[in-house]
C-alpha cells in the first residue's frame, strides 16, 4: 500500500474520531514530535529585515493606502 493511501486512511480513521478524541491525538502527536526532536524552533534573524520596508513608507500613507485599494477593484 502506498504512503499516500495510507495517509488517506488515517485521515478518514481521524474524521470518525469525536472532537475530544481528536484533541487527544494531536496532543499525542505533539509529544511524539517533541520526544522525536524533530519539531525545530526557528530563530528569526531580524537584521535581515532591517529596511525592507523603507521603499513603502516614501509616499504619503493615504495615497499608499488608495492605491492599494485601487488595485484590489
Amino acid at each position: 500500500m502506498s504512503k499516500e493511501a495510507t495517509l488517506e486512511k488515517i485521515e478518514n480513521a481521524i474524521k470518525r474520531l469525536t472532537p475530544y478524541e481528536q484533541l487527544r491525538l494531536m496532543e499525542k502527536l505533539t509529544q511524539h514530535l517533541q520526544e522525536s526532536n524533530i519539531v525545530v524552533k526557528k530563530v528569526l534573524n531580524w537584521n535581515k529585515l532591517y529596511g525592507l520596508g523603507k521603499s513603502l513608507w516614501s509616499e504619503d500613507a493615504q495615497e499608499y493606502v488608495n492605491r492599494l485599494r485601487e488595485e484590489r477593484s
